[in-house]
């Protein structure tokens, strides 16, 4: 297999149900895959693995996790049998330990902040996917640094995927009557936040970037909690000096969820032939 230089994405993952869903996200993530130079492996970075320190998942057929209830019962029959990489595993944990932190290892299988967004990317399931941990109590700036000394596995071949949401704020999703109408219009709250971070990844302020918990409009209000939004920092510190992104996607789901998806690196311009919004 030909070793092509990759970008790191970020992708908001949704609602469980995308999967079976064809809606503007839906389709995208199936563009983009179709399009995309196909990676030698994936390193993803899940919001619904969070952990103390940086951990990496282990074994060679990592079960499914259903870590949701709710959605339609056919979600909790659907296998994505990718295998697992354990050298690639043990590679991301070097790299983090060279740069100062302290990586472990955990037998684990795909959670659906892996799984939704894998299953339209690279339906076949035939490259191998290790992910990736949160530290819900660590800042940006930390994940940011992650995504830094992972940076040299993009030029190996790997695509490294933070998957999260780039709004994410349930109590608004899911209303007093429970999940909110799929094609209700995003709120002003919502859409002031996202442009707001859109501006800066595009023009690559990392500074603010950063500090989006205190600058950013409405940031609470679209994150009540960090864990969604820290696996773009990831992405964003893999980028290395090609900090600026390119929006490779926009839509919105149930009112104030946020679906927009962004590409880092070099080689990002190569792979956006499925841009859209």
């Amino acid at each position: 297999m030909t070793i092509v230089d990759q970008p790191s994405l970020f992708v908001s993952h949704g609602a469980p149900d995308l999967v079976l869903k064809e809606t503007e996200a839906h389709r995208f993530l199936k563009r983009w895959g179709q399009s995309a130079n196909p990676p030698k492996a994936i390193l993803i970075i899940s919001a619904h693995f969070e952990t103390e320190q940086p951990t990496l998942s282990l074994g060679d057929a990592p079960d499914m996790i259903y870590d949701f209830g709710g959605f339609d019962p056919k979600l909790q029959t659907l296998v994505y049998p990718a295998p697992g990489s354990d050298s690639l595993a043990y590679r991301a944990g070097d790299l983090l330990g060279q740069a100062g932190f302290q990586a472990s290892y955990k037998m684990r299988g795909f959670d659906h902040g892996t799984w939704v967004p894998l299953m339209l990317l690279y339906p076949d399931a035939n490259v191998p996917i290790v992910q990736l941990s949160v530290q819900p109590d660590e800042s940006p700036e930390h994940h940011f640094r992650l995504g830094q000394a992972l940076q040299p596995l993009r030029k190996e071949g790997v695509l490294i995927i933070g998957s999260g949401s780039f709004t994410h704020n349930l109590s608004a999703v899911f209303g007093r009557n429970g999940l909110s109408d799929r094609k209700a219009s995003a709120p002003s709250w919502v859409t002031e936040f996202a442009d707001w971070m859109d501006e800066r990844l595009t023009r690559g302020n990392i500074n603010d970037l950063l500090c989006y918990r205190t600058k950013a409009p409405h940031a609470k209000e679209n994150h009540p909690t960090d864990e969604h939004l820290l696996p773009l920092y990831v992405a964003l510190g893999a980028a290395g000096g090609d900090i600026a992104g390119e929006r490779v996607h926009r839509s919105h789901e149930f009112g104030a969820l946020m679906m927009d998806a962004y590409a880092f690196g070099n080689s990002s311009a190569a792979q956006v032939q499925a841009k859209s919004g």
